[in-house]
């Protein structure tokens, strides 16, 4: 049964076109992996179908009676409730139940037999919803799904404008996860979950009984929770039923078919337009050489496969610092108060760190004093000499009018127009998106323009704060083989194991120096 069908939907900004006559079917159950390259229109799909824009041709069907539930990658909290609060609003329409059940028990006190008949009856069909949607162990519920995601630990009574853009992330998730709709739509649900959490969401997402549709760059993911992939290509869409291995073997497969067609055909064009042109004047051949053009006109032409942009990421490297990158002395780090124990730790050149850990234990705020823009709460950090560093923040402008080019321009003036749109095209960005504004760009395609920044600069020490979220496969191994390759010194936040294990000396876990584990 399909709980969804895309019928020919096209969409477009500008003169780009984001999709093209496509078409997409959900079945029930289904477990989704909607896939592509950054910024091959897959959340314009995932907006698309939510209604939150309206294609340009096409339409949407949404079978009756489903409810939906979106994460996506610009969701939002409004400021001035805790952690609970937010998570027990999954459970809205079960608190009204419940009120309306005690007016109506107010209300039995002056009722007539009628009324009072009416009453009993709609108390008891409250009362059945109530025990049937598990109203009575909610708060159980909450702290179950909280302290898989990690939330537990950060204390559910917390106000959600104290926190980071991971956390309030993850209260997003947990709100979305329990509120148990039939279709969940995930945007890369990953990007600030630390391995524990993605663990235990794996674990949730393979007990799903009903249908989801999931955005990830994370194939070790992708390969455990779903079972139909959705290819999103040069506006086309693509079913191919298995996980992200099958559909890699069945892409290449299809791709070399299509390239070996592709050769075949132009063969034989030039076979028959060779023909033509040395028959046409000849009036004893002048009938094949119509004959042959004939087949030229009626041919139906492959088109030429075209390779997808792969970004070449490489790192400028300034000149070699002193051994000692930093040196901390009973440094603790933190805002109002100290995230973490008193460290005595030191960098040295040439050593390449992975940093990770729970969200919100201080692993961003520990980048932002290593680099000496924030104080340590308590000791003292002292920097080393001849240092360049380059840093990679993790949250970005959430408005941004910018276009791309305008972006890069700004920090380096310098440039010629030449130079600036060639170190954006090294990043694997096209001229569209060159030239688009920063706000409607993909989260892959904004962090790419950043890289590019980072790749414009000397440097010799290298702060990266979750350089991976939102980037694509290709963009990922470019990433990890230009960090391998950079000579200098790596401080990296990463919460994906096989993208840091083969390219780190040390790795620092914050829950170690955390004042959570007292």
């Amino acid at each position: 049964m399909s709980v969804l069908n895309v019928e020919n939907v096209s969409h477009g900004f500008g003169d780009r076109t984001i999709l093209d006559d496509v078409s997409f079917r959900l079945l029930k159950g289904e477990h989704v992996g909607l896939i592509g390259a950054n910024g091959e229109g897959k959340s314009t799909f995932l907006n698309i179908i939510t209604g939150q824009l309206m294609p340009d041709a096409g339409k949407v069907q949404w079978s009756s009676r489903v409810t939906v539930g979106y994460l996506d990658q610009h969701a939002k909290l409004t400021a001035g409730h805790t952690i609970r609060e937010v998570l027990r609003g999954a459970f809205a329409r079960l608190f009204d139940l419940e009120r309306e059940m005690q007016e109506a028990y107010e209300q039995m006190a002056s009722a007539d037999e009628d009324e009072m008949n009416r009453l009993l009856e709609a108390v008891g069909d409250i009362q059945d919803i109530l025990d049937h949607s598990g109203f009575y162990t909610i708060d159980a519920n909450v702290e179950a799904v909280a302290n898989g995601l990690g939330l537990g630990s950060i204390g559910l009574d917390r106000e959600v404008q104290e926190l980071s853009g991971g956390q309030r992330t993850k209260v997003l998730l947990a709100k979305l996860l329990l509120e148990n709709p039939t279709i969940l739509l995930l945007d890369e649900p990953t990007n600030y979950l630390d391995e524990e959490h993605i663990t235990w969401l794996t674990k949730y997402l393979q007990d799903y009984e009903n249908a989801f549709i999931l955005i990830s760059h994370d194939i070790e993911f992708l390969n455990k929770v779903i079972n139909v992939i959705y290819h999103v290509e040069q506006a086309k869409l693509t079913r191919y039923v298995g996980d992200y291995n099958k559909f890699m073997e069945l892409y290449e497969t299809n791709k070399a078919r299509h390239q070996q067609a592709y050769e075949k055909q132009q063969q034989e064009i030039a076979r028959l337009e060779d023909f033509v042109a040395r028959n046409k004047a000849r009036i004893s051949t002048t009938g094949r050489a119509k004959s042959r053009q004939k087949q030229l006109d009626k041919m139906e032409l492959i088109e030429k496969p075209r390779d997808k942009v792969k970004p070449n990421f490489k790192f400028i490297e300034a000149r070699t610092p002193g051994r000692i990158i930093f040196r901390a002395d009973n440094m603790q780090i933190g805002y109002d108060k100290a995230l973490t124990k008193p460290l005595n730790i030191q960098l040295e050149r040439g050593q390449k760190i992975a940093i990770k850990g729970c969200n919100g234990l201080g692993k961003s705020t520990l980048l932002k004093t290593m680099l000496g823009l924030l104080p340590p709460v308590t000791g003292s950090l002292e920097a080393g000499d001849y240092l360049y560093p380059g840093y990679f923040e993790q949250e970005n402008q959430p408005r941004n009018s910018k276009t791309a080019l305008q972006e890069v321009w700004d920090e380096f003036p310098g440039l010629n127009q030449f130079e600036a749109r060639a170190a954006l095209a090294r990043c694997g960005l096209k001229n569209e998106h060159i030239t688009s504004q920063m706000q409607v760009l993909s989260g892959g395609e904004q962090a790419k323009v950043r890289l590019c920044k980072l790749m414009l600069r000397e440097t010799n020490w290298l702060v990266l704060d979750e350089p991976t979220n939102h980037l694509d496969v290709d963009a990922k191994e470019e990433l990890k083989k230009a960090i391998k390759e950079f000579r200098g010194t790596v401080v990296l936040v990463c919460h994906e194991p096989e993208f840091y294990e083969d390219v780190v000396t040390e790795v620092w876990n914050v829950e170690d120096w955390s004042s959570f584990f007292f």
